[in-house]
């Protein structure tokens, strides 16, 4: 359905952003210029709205207040959401500097409703009123959630406060913006050529195809790597070239640095330190306006977690717990690479992945490009839509939405009598101009409209897997890594949560206030489902001879699970310390020059085995914390692991009365307690509500070889 939802004057009834009302967006036909006139009308109409839900004679009520609302100001949501989707998977210097004009404008106007004291008291009034009572569970939730957001949003500052409140959200959001655009042309603007094809020894065919295919995009002779992950991480593992490998190390860790125009061909336009100490200042001001002692007290407002020091002394527990495993992962990865790869004098920091490798392949047998070529993509997607179709009682069926790009692909989900539940997007390839990481994203919610009708959700699943190469004149179809089928499954579990909802209040459907510390749940549970024979068998055919994948290497990748988890488990932690002490116990406005980066030494110094290069800015590009929604919130991928390990142990426990972890009985309780029921309960309720009791970090240890 693309009938507009408003009347359009004439200048905009061709505007793509406008006259999709609440079916799929024609993204491919959005341009620049239809932005900044599709956005101020949707500000104008849902300032309207504002105005008429604040107006004296407007009864506050769920049909008066909450719907009006909810529907103009879901209008411009989808329509910037729109426009910030293709922002992040088809960048292109038009569509930036629009989407960067106008973002000023959408800011204030979020920043003024959370502000405004009229519409805090008219909700304030809807709760305290007999109508509340009549309300369902999840209307109550939006509710709740309102009034806990004008609180945050600074609603009960005086008139003299609030517009400084207002321009921190504004300069926040430019900032993160920037942040994000200096990391995207950071990692676009690296090119290495090499020219002998002597130097490429040890990198796999796949590797090096994909390096000619590069070279030849830009018009260049030889074999061309970049430092998007598909093309820098394998020179890492596999490539004997220790020259290489340092080169492309120092220009992916320096990238948005100071150090960028030296290592990696970076300009200083794009450095990320002072944006860091800007963005923290504010966040730390913007704190202190609403009472709490710093960002990270006030993160937790909507959370799982209680207090700021429960945060640290989980994260400094799991630290603990977990280094006597990295310094023993370290010791045999040192010892075996002065033994058997002639590392005498010790690794280097881009020589870590390559002994990783190898020790691995000696250990067990087998390469992570042996395993690989087990794992063409449209086999995995198979393979991972039977494990949802048969745990969740749906069925997945290939349609044809508009798209951005030629390699998206578009599907329903259906349940058992036909009937469309959801739409999703999946895309999955590396491209220039596309933003790196993998991620799922709202593109239109559950809700029930005014006249009874379900609209229902639509997801993107954004990846970056390395795309299809031709090889001798023939496009051979794509193989992903192992780790690329986890981070697929983790975005498809991200999905579920979002498109299985049966929530239909458009507030808590879905993912929507769901708290972000368990927001994880779900996708880190699906994660699972990779290490099992019954899933991994059905779900791989070699490239080359189409058969699946042997039993006996499996029972090797199982072997090698936790292979080096000491280390990597450290990594999480020491990467979620420091956005956790840079938000709590960082004194922001006395810092200067490096001290974000000091803070991340200090604290790897501490907990960490590998010591921190002195060239490496890696907090430069945290894109996470310091773009990515998660400032003191990277904790959070722990704390939910602990919940999906424990959800999941469920499964196992299943497994051993009928055989199967694909149990359904078990995926019904899970569905019906976990993904449908969105945000409209507190995650901890949900949680015990299918596992019958609080949760344990048993399973997570076990589950990680940590115990």
């Amino acid at each position: 359905m693309t009938t507009a939802l408003f009347t359009l004057p004439a200048a905009l009834q061709n505007n793509p952003l406008l006259t999709f009302g609440r079916g799929i967006a024609a993204y491919s036909e959005v341009k620049p210029e239809h932005i900044a006139p599709a956005i101020q009308f949707l500000l104008q109409h849902a300032q309207n709205a504002v105005n008429t839900a604040t107006d004296p004679k407007t009864p506050s009520s769920w049909s008066n207040l909450a719907e009006p609302l909810e529907d103009a100001t879901e209008a411009l949501g989808r329509s910037w959401g729109v426009i910030s989707h293709l922002n992040s998977v088809a960048d292109t210097a038009e569509l930036r500097a629009a989407y960067g004009e106008i973002l000023p404008e959408v800011t204030a106007f979020f920043s003024s409703l959370g502000q405004n004291l009229a519409l805090y008291q008219k909700f304030k009034e809807l709760k305290n009123s007999p109508d509340f009572a009549k309300l369902n569970r999840a209307q109550k939730k939006v509710i709740e959630n309102s009034l806990r957001d004008f609180r945050l949003g600074g609603a009960e500052l005086s008139d003299a406060d609030k517009p400084r409140f207002s321009a921190i959200q504004d300069e926040q959001a430019v900032l993160g913006k920037a942040f994000s655009d200096h990391v995207l042309d950071a990692t676009d603007g690296f090119v290495h050529l090499v020219t002998d094809k002597s130097d490429l020894a040890g990198l796999p065919e796949d590797a090096i195809a994909a390096a000619a295919d590069t070279a030849q995009q830009k018009d260049l002779q030889g074999w061309a790597f970049t430092l998007h992950f598909p093309s820098y991480y394998p020179v890492m593992q596999y490539s004997e070239n220790r020259e290489l490998r340092r080169l492309m190390y120092q220009a992916y860790v320096t990238r948005s640095s100071e150090l960028a125009p030296q290592y990696g061909k970076g300009k200083l336009d794009w450095d990320n330190t002072q944006n860091m100490l800007d963005q923290l200042r504010l966040r730390d001001e913007e704190a202190r306006m609403l009472g709490f002692a710093n960002y990270a007290a006030l993160s937790l407002a909507p959370k799982m977690a209680n207090t700021v020091d429960e945060v640290d002394l989980f994260l400094t527990n799991f630290a603990i717990k977990s280094k006597p495993f990295a310094q023993k992962d370290w010791q045999e990865l040192c010892e075996f690479a002065k033994a058997e790869l002639g590392f005498a004098d010790g690794l280097e920091p881009w020589d870590i992945p390559f002994a990783a490798e190898h020790l691995k392949q000696a250990r067990y047998s087998f390469s992570e490009n042996e395993l690989k070529q087990y794992f063409p993509l449209p086999k995995v997607l198979d393979g991972l839509f039977q494990v949802i179709q048969t745990l969740f009682n749906v069925k997945i069926e290939a349609t044809d939405l508009p798209t951005w790009h030629a390699d998206v692909q578009s599907f329903a989900v259906k349940d058992q009598t036909g009937k469309i539940r959801a739409y999703f997007y999946l895309d999955p390839y590396a491209r220039p101009g596309k933003r790196g990481g993998a991620w799922m994203d709202d593109a239109r919610g559950r809700r029930e409209l005014p006249n009874g009708e379900i609209q229902i959700p639509v997801a993107y699943l954004v990846c970056n897997f390395a795309p299809p190469v031709k090889v001798d004149g023939v496009l051979r179809q794509p193989t992903i890594t192992h780790d690329d089928v986890i981070t697929l499954f983790h975005e498809s579990g991200h999905g579920l949560h979002h498109l299985l909802t049966q929530v239909s209040a458009l507030g808590v459907s879905g993912i929507n206030g769901v708290e972000w510390d368990a927001v994880e749940l779900p996708s880190q549970f699906m994660e699972n489902f990779c290490w099992e024979w019954e899933v991994l068998e059905k779900m791989t055919a070699h490239a080359q001879t189409g058969k699946p994948l042997p039993r006996e290497l499996f029972d090797k990748i199982l072997a090698a699970k936790n292979f080096q988890n000491g280390l990597a488990t450290l990594r999480q932690i020491v990467m979620s310390l420091t956005d956790w002490r840079l938000h709590s116990s960082f004194d922001a406005k006395a810092a200067k020059g490096h001290a974000v980066l000091d803070v991340s030494r200090s604290i790897a110094d501490e907990y960490n085995i590998i010591p921190q290069p002195e060239v490496s800015r890696w907090i430069n590009s945290f894109s996470h914390i310091f773009a990515g929604g998660y400032a003191a919130g990277y904790y959070s991928y722990k704390w939910a692991e602990v919940l999906s390990a424990d959800a999941y142990s469920a499964f196992e426990e299943a497994s051993k009365l009928t055989g199967s972890v694909l149990d359904v009985k078990t995926g019904t309780r899970y569905r019906e307690e976990i993904l449908e029921v969105g945000g409209s309960r507190p995650a901890a309720e949900s949680f015990k509500a299918f596992r019958g009791r609080e949760p344990s970090i048993d399973a997570l240890l076990r589950h990680g070889g940590l115990a």
